[in-house]
């Protein structure tokens, strides 16, 4: 679960310092945002609650996940929120959002570590979607995230992977990175950040390389970044001891406390 927090981490300074560059340095500004803290959050409300679900509870186990959001923004309220997720999370009587950016996405990685079939990665993820992303472009980018994990750690190769996200969730992953790179600007709106997330991933060699593909981008690197880092952990398995020392006393005590935890019980 790691690999997801540390390319927030990494990708934090670039979020706003652009780059094109994937040579990049590892910027001692950098620090974990709201990404970390939400996929802290969902880790929590499945260590709370591990139980499979069915459609017809859908609801319930949203409202799990929507009190472990509120929950985890009231401990770091300046993490980076957008304001209508802070608006929402401050209102305990707030309705459903339904945003299509890509905040439904980074946060659903554990998701794909957690569960045993895609059926339940895909129901889970949606729950974790409702309270805040309930619209069909966030929830589909969501489930190809986590879907990407699930079959990452299960040991598909990535032309399996590719083939499984274009065909479930209509994704063209065929342009290469290099391409993508050249024309692609900041824009983070879920259709338009997810997929090269996901390219960044399929266009590296090993983890630092997924990471450093997100980041020189040059969009939203702080969330494309957690989404290709939290996928190449899954594919790859390890990630350099410099990434880890360099970001892990960037991450707060109690959401390394919280990862560990889910760790030793899905990952282990």
């Amino acid at each position: 679960m790691f690999g997801a927090v540390y390319g927030d981490v990494i990708g934090s300074y670039y979020e706003v310092h652009c780059t094109k560059n994937y040579n990049f340095e590892l910027n001692q500004d950098s620090t974990f945002t709201d990404d970390s803290v939400l996929t802290a959050a969902v880790c929590k409300a499945i260590l709370n609650h591990p139980d499979e679900i069915s459609g017809w509870n859908i609801r319930s186990r949203a409202k799990e996940y929507a009190a472990q959001y509120r929950q985890y923004y009231s401990r770091y309220p300046f993490a980076g929120f957008g304001n209508m997720f802070s608006d929402w999370a401050k209102d305990p009587y707030a309705k459903n959002g339904r945003s299509h950016a890509n905040g439904a996405s980074m946060r659903a990685i554990p998701i794909g570590y957690a569960y045993g079939t895609l059926e339940q990665v895909l129901l889970q993820t949606k729950a974790s979607c409702l309270p805040t992303h309930n619209h069909s472009e966030a929830i589909r980018g969501a489930q190809s995230v986590a879907s990407a994990v699930f079959l990452a750690r299960n040991g598909e190769n990535k032309e399996y992977i590719k083939k499984y996200l274009e065909k479930k969730f209509k994704y063209d992953l065929s342009i290469s990175f290099s391409v993508l790179k050249d024309a692609y600007v900041f824009n983070s709106r879920t259709s338009y950040s997810v997929p090269p997330a996901i390219i960044a991933f399929l266009g590296s060699s090993d983890y630092e390389s997924a990471v450093r593909n997100a980041v020189s981008l040059g969009g939203d690197a702080d969330t494309q970044a957690c989404i290709a880092g939290g996928i190449a952990e899954a594919y790859y398995k390890e990630i350099p001891e410099h990434i880890k020392r360099f970001c892990d006393r960037r991450i707060d005590v109690s959401i390394k406390s919280v990862l560990k935890e889910f760790n030793q019980k899905y990952l282990s």
